[in-house]
Order: C-alpha cells, then structure tokens, then sequence
C-alpha cells in the first residue's frame, strides 16, 4: 500500500448521491487484491484522485467502472456492492419459479441471485416492446423454446425459430419483438448488471428509430 495515497476531505454536498456500502467494499477489495491507488487507477484507466474519491464516498461509480474494478479485483459486481454471496451450486426447482411482469413481457428467474450470469425464462407476447432499442454493458445469450423471434442487431435484422440461438455484445444496439402471434417463449442469460427481472434491457426508444 503507498503511504501517499491521496484522501480528499468529503463534500457534503454530495453526500446524498453517495453509496456508503460500495466505498468501503472498494477500498477493501483492492487492498486484498494486494494493489495500490496508483496501481488500481492506471489498470482502470482513472486517475488515482477520482479512484480515491470512490473510495471515500465523494463519487458515484458508474456501472463502466463497477464492471472495470470488479475484473480487476477478481470479483463480482455483486460483491463490490456488497451483495449476499450467492450458493456455489444452486438447484432452481420450476415450482420455485414466480412470474415477473415488466413491460408486457414475463419473466422466470431460472437461475441464483447475486450470480455474475443470470438465467432467465422469458416469454415476449406478440406487440410487446417491439420498438425499444436496448444498448447496455454486457453480454446476452438467448434460446428460442418456440415462436418466432425478431431479432436486429445494429442495422442487421435477423428471425430467429424455435432451436435457433444468438449470443452478442449488449453495447451492440438491439431489439427483440416475438414474430408471431402467439408470442415466444425463450432461454435468456446475461451479464448485465445484477438487474431484477423488471428492470432487464428496458429502456426507450432510440431517437428517430421505428419498428
């Protein structure tokens, strides 16, 4: 640990917007990842002032920089946020399955909480947020169990049937709308933000977009 690490008094101006569990869980994991402020700063590609003004509750991580620190410390979001460690092994029993409903679309949590990966089984009726562009940090993988999904990819339009699979960057911008009818029904995981199902991938759309 540098002795000189710079710690800036806190501005209580903005004490308001500060995450009082995430500055400390900050501070400790890099000190157990055995790296200094300079050190964690540079990997991260922040400066050591803004890193240690992270540290002490003066700033806001954003989720870029969770997601950076969080490789760095070899770790999760979730435990920078000082989020309850999930099970190693985890056994998801369908009965144990309740509906979420977010946006027209309904959801299964089919895998652990607090996981880097989430899993989840969603269905998306016909109609449903077809002109929602979504663009976030992260991966996505679906499945289609069946229906017919509409799926673009930047400026690249894809229908995807039951069996077919696409696996994609999530900064990538997209949009899922189910072809049919009768909607579809598919396997989703990501890597998103340790987000509850009514919060996955919402958002408006893009400006000047339409279906």
């Amino acid at each position: 640990m540098s002795p000189a690490e710079p710690v800036e008094p806190a501005d209580p101006s903005q004490a308001d917007d500060a995450l009082p569990a995430v500055a400390p869980q900050l501070r400790e994991l890099r000190r157990r990842a055995s790296l200094t402020l300079e050190a964690a700063a540079r990997t991260a590609g922040l400066s050591p002032a803004h890193l240690s003004r992270l540290e002490t509750g003066q700033r806001q991580p954003s989720l870029p920089m969770l997601l950076a620190l969080a490789r760095i410390y070899g770790t999760t979001v979730s435990e920078l946020l000082g989020e309850t460690v999930a099970d190693r092994d985890s056994i998801v029993r369908a009965t144990a399955m309740e509906p979420t409903r977010a946006g027209g679309w309904t959801y299964w949590q089919a895998g652990a909480p607090g996981r880097g990966m989430q899993a989840l089984r969603v269905h998306v009726p016909h109609g449903a947020q077809g002109d929602i562009v979504r663009v976030h940090p992260g991966e996505e993988w679906l499945y289609v169990l069946t229906g017919r999904l509409r799926l673009r990819l930047g400026d690249t339009a894809h229908v995807l049937g039951p069996g077919d699979s696409a696996h994609f960057d999530s900064l990538t911008p997209h949009r899922i709308a189910a072809a049919d009818r009768d909607g579809a029904d598919l396997l989703f995981v990501h890597t998103l933000l340790q987000s509850p199902a009514t919060a996955l991938c919402l958002g408006g759309p893009t400006q000047g977009e339409s279906t």
